[in-house]
């Protein structure tokens, strides 16, 4: 997941930077579908169109039941998707250029990007969701989204003001600002991101230990524990982070790193276990 060279993709197919959708789809409903975005599968089968789905790109692994295949999201190969003979192909951001290529060989294509903001996930929810077929299924799951994610937020525990974290994206202490979709879930509690001091003009900077110790968040999240093999006990055991008030109050969260870099139907979770972790969180 979260790897510098690509801009930090966010949940395994897009960086924040926009939230364009651009759907090519077929004036029928596509019975032939390829998805080619690990947080779009999710949504397919979430909306009942998983029947419709002939293959998924290599790193969507959910739901178990994804017709998994070693099709390449990073370095498509039109040639080995025609191979599927899909009627719709669905792309997070398209960075090569690959709907262009379908569109020459007559495939259509549903393409969007990674959102800034909640709306948006929901917007683009519906929006896959008609263009497969599925609108009303999509809406209703958009709906009961939202309805979750607000009742979690309304009831986490208040936490006092000026309480920070660290969200490690991997070994190299990559991270987000707040200005990103990832980093405004954690504002929606109040939290403040460290890496928001932070010098340079990148939304996914690479923190110091020393800028990290400088700080001393409150809470650490691991969305790197899949990825990197991480662990608030090998956290908690690297040189001179014992200093810090995360590690001395046990407050490090090992998240699922799939979990944390997509925003289909298990954003909720994601949701979830960020206000779990503020319980433990002194007032």
């Amino acid at each position: 997941m979260f790897v510098a060279g690509a801009a930090l993709l966010v949940a395994c197919g897009g960086d924040d930077s926009s939230s364009e959708t651009v759907n090519t789809e077929a004036e029928e409903q596509a019975m032939r579908i390829v998805s080619l975005s690990p947080t779009h599968t999710e949504i397919l089968y979430a909306i009942g169109a998983g029947d419709q789905v002939v293959a998924v790109d290599s790193m969507s692994n959910y739901p178990a039941d994804a017709a998994i295949t070693d099709l390449s999201a990073y370095e498509p190969n039109v040639e080995a998707i025609s191979e599927f003979d899909p009627d719709l192909v669905v792309i997070g951001d398209d960075f090569t250029g690959l709907a262009d290529q379908l569109t020459a060989i007559g495939i259509k294509s549903w393409v969007s990007a990674a959102p800034t903001t909640l709306d948006e996930v929901y917007a683009q929810i519906a929006d896959l969701g008609v263009a497969v077929g599925h609108g009303e299924e999509a809406t209703a799951l958009a709906d009961s989204m939202k309805a979750d994610i607000e009742e979690i937020v309304s009831a986490a525990p208040a936490v006092p003001e000026g309480t920070s974290y660290f969200l490690e994206l991997d070994d190299t202490l990559f991270t987000v600002t707040s200005n990103t979709f990832i980093g405004s879930l954690y504002e929606m509690f109040g939290l403040r991101n460290i890496a928001d001091a932070s010098e340079g003009d990148t939304d996914y900077p690479q923190l110091s230990a020393e800028f990290l110790v400088s700080q001393d968040p409150t809470l650490i999240f691991l969305a790197d524990t899949k990825c990197c093999e991480a662990s608030a006990e090998k956290v908690a055991a690297r040189p001179g982070w014992d200093v810090l008030s995360a590690v001395a109050a046990g407050n490090i969260v090992e998240l699922d790193d799939d979990i944390a870099s997509r925003w289909g139907p298990r954003l909720v979770d994601y949701v979830a276990a960020i206000a779990k972790a503020l319980e433990s969180v002194e007032s």
